[in-house]
């Protein structure tokens, strides 16, 4: 099977890393050498960790580095997938334009999977002729580490193309966990409400960041923080979630914290700004990482 991934990013590249290490032939899709080369290259960061943790060897990591090849044209990366993972930013509109887009360019038979963490899978598949084959395909943050993978049907979403994708999951030693489509899913349908509670917390002055984290991670074996969560997950995606389960419940429960939005006004988004609840050097920023893969 041929699979491509769309987006570079975070989550792209560690899609794409994934598949790779489990064997699969990956094109990484960008409009942005620059980021197509920020991508391999935290790939290849990630690979040495786990050969310096004897996970994996030498020879191993190369053979994964030599699965992925990169490409900045859409139309050229994705002509020949039997699976399309597009790992672009939460932004329903550039989402539907890219469904449209491998509509077209992609073989009729192709799967289109979706990475999204909170936007409808029947929103996207309506912009194609092949509902049938679209799904969601929500992979957690860091991809290599992380077992779970959420599978959303879209209402259109055919048996045949759920069973394939459920079984590709566990073919990458992967949990998956089958659910239906509405905002927010599972996952973040119960995270983000506690993400925003917690944020309210601190913007009504209950406590401090390192206390309304120190209480989740002792009192409920949380192994993150909710606020140091927010931040690794990136305040603005958590802000687009939340602004998306508004949206579709209509209910005021899950408005985004008024703190959470200016914040994000600021430009603090968390680990990869350098600044959200917590401050981060680069140094820090490199130990953090790190230590997910440790």
């Amino acid at each position: 099977m041929k699979i491509a991934v769309i987006g570079a990013g975070t989550m792209g590249n560690g899609i794409a890393h994934t598949f790779a290490q489990s064997g699969y032939s990956v094109n990484l899709v960008d409009i942005s050498q620059d980021s197509l080369d920020r991508g391999m290259n935290t790939i290849s960061k990630n690979l040495d960790r786990m050969v310096a943790k004897e996970k994996i060897s030498a020879i191993e990591k190369q053979e994964t580095l030599d699965a992925i090849t990169t490409y900045t044209n859409l139309e050229e990366g994705v002509q020949h997938a039997d699976l399309v993972v597009e790992a672009a930013t939460e932004n329903v509109d550039l989402k539907l334009k890219i469904f449209e887009s491998l509509n077209k360019a992609t073989k009729e038979d192709c799967i289109l999977a979706t990475n999204t963490s909170s936007i409808s899978i029947t929103q996207i598949a309506a912009v194609t002729d092949r509902s049938d084959k679209v799904i969601g395909m929500h992979f957690m943050n860091p991809v290599p580490i992380m077992k779970l993978v959420e599978i959303i049907r879209g209402y259109n979403t055919s048996d045949e193309t759920t069973s394939t994708i459920m079984e590709l999951s566990k073919k990458l030693s992967k949990a998956p966990v089958e659910v239906n489509d509405y905002p927010g899913f599972v996952a973040n349908r119960i995270l983000m409400p506690m993400i925003n509670e917690a944020i309210e917390t601190l913007y009504n002055g209950v406590a401090g960041v390192y206390e309304i984290d120190t209480v989740m991670k002792l009192g409920m074996a949380h192994p993150m923080g909710p606020l140091q969560l927010a931040d690794f997950i990136g305040l603005d995606v958590c802000l687009s979630i939340l602004e998306v389960m508004h949206d579709g419940f209509k209910n005021p429960k899950y408005a985004p914290c008024p703190l959470l939005v200016n914040m994000v006004r600021a430009g603090k988004f968390g680990v990869k700004s350098g600044e959200g609840f917590y401050d981060y050097t680069e140094h820090r920023k490199a130990e953090k990482v790190a230590a997910m893969f440790s």
